[in-house]
């Protein structure tokens, strides 16, 4: 029989179809099945309306049969099937697709609430086969028709449309797989459980079953070791998604089951979140808080995204562009039938859909992360512990813009009873004076709770938050204020708890020591900014502190930074000297008698600040020496 040429410039296309609009050649599985549940749908809609048709909804069925020494995967529906006409037209036009035409068909809407939903746009999907097969034959009788007819191709040479026999209606595609290469193992899509695992990846949610015989090993009747081997008929598909049930039908473990199996967790999730949207977009989403952070989830490795889903064939694995970066610990999917998807359906067109869809499902996630901190406390500071650095990192990226989003699910440990407080509980049980909300940053609690400035602030009765992860002082400082009230850094120059008073007292100590002051700068060296007596350091002799945006725990952080070794950041320390304590007159004696001691006392104190601050000391020689030596005197 004469061979037929594609009705396109066939060779050009349908090269460009095999090797590049699909990214994964395991992709051909899930395009074929779409074809066939298309088929289906198209039957079984002309049954709602034509009682000829006596096949009901339970008979339909997609099978697939391997035979690894034939080197061939079939495929095998019984739907509606296809006329030479129909052939010709479908599989021998590239890009022609008779379920776009189906679906756009103003006459097909069903009835009494039956919505069919048709999976194919672009008429390509079929042609992604020659991706893993030199030679595809379909075999396709249509419902209604006596003949049926076999469509056979090698390539973009060109295809054969000749009779043959068949004796229901539906469609057989066999695929003849290529030979494995150095580089492609194509015997993979012979081995049945690759088979399996493919239908569970993309197609578990076809609405009707998928079957194939598997072949399984079991003990021997009557014995210990010996095996033997059994073909079973299974379904492996579930066809009906869990998130098109009603929520009231889902029980706890069949949602335990689902999430464990389909993102690979041990675990049970910490929250199920359901969402379904109707109006500007159409979609439902079905999305999981895990009980703990995956190994790598503070690393590069880590990719974000939800599993998308149109009308229940898998898209994509991980869509980032549903979630944003501080959500991007929420696992799950979102399914839409009217997504605008490229011609592979592997990827979205970026477009104004998708946008509204993410936008939503960020404000879903949002609200039912601050219904937990509302109804189940306990829950959402376990999700905290495994997840809040995140929130604290959105709330820094980019310039603070997410902080509505943000500010009220941060939480913190603080001095109240040091337990974990939100800022809106902080500001509530705030002094009526109050203009400031107070935090102190460093490694652990327990170092915090040593630093002069803290016992200080914390003896005027007001509460200090305590930030002992990296990020938490440069979220803060970019968020500036909360409830029209600034966030101050216990450790800065700035922290204003004197007395009028004590003010004037200090201002006039200060003028005075001005030569004090600078002889001790002198002798401690280049690193310290300034030196200056304060009131505020209760029993502590004297305490480091810093002037401007950069904080001496700010310094720490970013010098330790990958790529910021060389730009070595420094804060602009302060030595504040405790004016009540017995060491300030020590100073102003050794001034007026013995400058040299002075300047051996100075760099003790400014060592011993520098250690209650969680600082390195900078000359452990030199310091362990002016130690001994005093000793000695």
């Amino acid at each position: 029989m004469a061979k037929k040429q594609f009705k396109t410039e066939s060779k050009k296309l349908l090269d460009m179809m095999v090797n590049s609009i699909y990214t994964h050649k395991e992709i051909f599985l899930r395009e074929l099945i779409s074809n066939a549940s298309d088929a289906i749908d198209k039957l079984y809609f002309k049954s709602l309306t034509d009682d000829s048709v006596t096949l009901k909804k339970e008979d339909y069925e997609i099978r697939i049969t391997v035979d690894s020494e034939a080197r061939t995967l079939t495929l095998t529906d019984n739907g509606c099937g296809m006329t030479r006409e129909e052939l010709e037209n479908n599989l021998g036009t590239i890009a022609k697709s008779g379920s776009f035409d189906f679906k756009n068909n103003p006459e097909n809407k069903g009835e009494e609430g039956e919505k069919i939903d048709i999976i194919g746009q672009f008429g390509v999907g079929f042609y992604s086969a020659f991706m893993v097969a030199d030679k595809i034959t379909v075999e396709s009788r249509a419902y209604g028709s006596d003949e049926a007819y076999r469509w056979e191709s090698s390539g973009a040479d060109g295809y054969t449309v000749e009779p043959c026999e068949k004796e229901a209606c539906g469609t057989v595609i066999t695929l003849h797989i290529k030979d494995d290469t150095d580089d492609e193992k194509y015997g993979d899509y012979l081995n049945s459980y690759r088979i399996q695992a493919l239908v569970k990846k993309y197609s578990d949610y076809i609405r009707y079953p998928i079957r194939m015989l598997v072949e399984t090993e079991r003990i021997k009747e009557g014995t210990k070791d010996e095996y033997e081997k059994t073909v079973q008929d299974q379904t492996l598909n579930s066809m009906v998604p869990l998130w098109k049930k009603n929520a009231s039908e889902v029980t706890d473990e069949e949602y335990k089951n689902f999430y464990e199996e389909k993102f690979y967790d041990y675990e049970a999730p910490l929250k199920v979140i359901r969402q379904k949207a109707e109006g500007a977009s159409n979609f439902v989403a079905m999305m999981f808080i895990p009980s703990h952070a995956p190994y790598n989830y503070y690393s590069r490795d880590y990719e974000k995204g939800l599993q998308l889903y149109s009308s229940g064939v898998m898209i994509m694995d991980k869509c980032k562009e549903l979630l944003p970066d501080y959500f991007s610990f929420v696992r799950g999917l979102v399914d839409s039938s009217e997504l605008s998807l490229n011609i592979s359906r592997e990827m979205l067109q970026h477009n104004r859909q998708l946008s509204v869809i993410a936008k939503s499902v960020e404000k879903k996630i949002a609200s039912e992360l601050s219904k937990m901190l509302s109804a189940e406390r306990e829950k959402y500071e376990r999700f905290f512990d495994a997840f809040g650095a995140q929130l604290k990192w959105g709330l820094y990226s980019d310039y603070g813009m997410h902080k509505d989003v943000l500010q009220d699910l941060i939480l913190f440990k603080s001095s109240f009873e040091g337990k974990y407080v939100t800022l809106k509980e902080y500001v509530t049980r705030a002094k009526e004076e109050q203009n400031k909300i107070y935090f102190a940053s460093g490694d652990s609690i327990e170092k915090i709770k040593l630093l002069p400035q803290v016992e200080s602030v914390t003896a005027h009765g007001y509460e200090v938050l305590y930030l002992t992860e990296d990020v938490d002082e440069f979220a803060l400082q970019m968020l500036r204020t909360y409830s029209d009230k600034e966030f101050s850094n216990v450790c800065q120059d700035n922290l204003d708890l004197d007395t009028d008073e004590e003010k004037e007292r200090i201002k006039s100590e200060n003028e005075k020591a001005k030569e004090l002051f600078a002889l001790i700068k002198e002798s401690v060296g280049g690193n310290l900014h300034s030196v200056r007596f304060t009131a505020s350091l209760q029993n502590h002799p004297v305490c480091l502190s810093s002037e401007g945006a950069l904080s001496v725990n700010m310094e720490k952080i970013l010098n330790k930074t990958p790529g910021m070794e060389e730009a070595a950041l420094k804060a602009e320390l302060v030595l504040e000297i405790n004016i009540n304590h017995p060491i300030a007159e020590k100073l102003k004696e050794l001034f007026e008698s013995d400058k040299e001691k002075l300047a051996s006392y100075s760099k003790v104190l400014y060592t011993q600040a520098r250690l209650v601050g969680g600082l390195s000391v900078e000359d452990p020689a030199e310091f362990g020496e002016l130690i001994c030596n005093l000793m000695l005197q």
